[in-house]
């Protein structure tokens, strides 16, 4: 299986806890969209059916990073 670049993973973590906090808050439909469309790249980006598993295998993944991982390409 693919995994998702650990900087990506981050990156759509954070963003869906901002969007989470955002819809609670304010739960526009500009927000319940983005917050869908990040929701399913979650899930696809992990291999998952929804997105609180989603979550918890994009954090397992990011815990099993080395500082390595984060180079897109090494010199060689």
């Amino acid at each position: 299986m693919l995994m998702a670049h650990p900087a990506v993973l981050k990156d759509l973590i954070e963003q869906y806890e901002t969007l989470r906090t955002l819809h609670a808050e304010n739960g526009s439909p500009a927000v319940r969209q983005r917050m869908a469309d990040i929701s399913y790249t979650l899930c696809v980006s992990t291999g998952s059916q929804d997105v609180e598993a989603a979550l918890v295998v994009a954090r397992h993944q990011l815990s099993d990073t080395r500082p390595q991982d984060d180079a897109l390409f090494t010199a060689g």
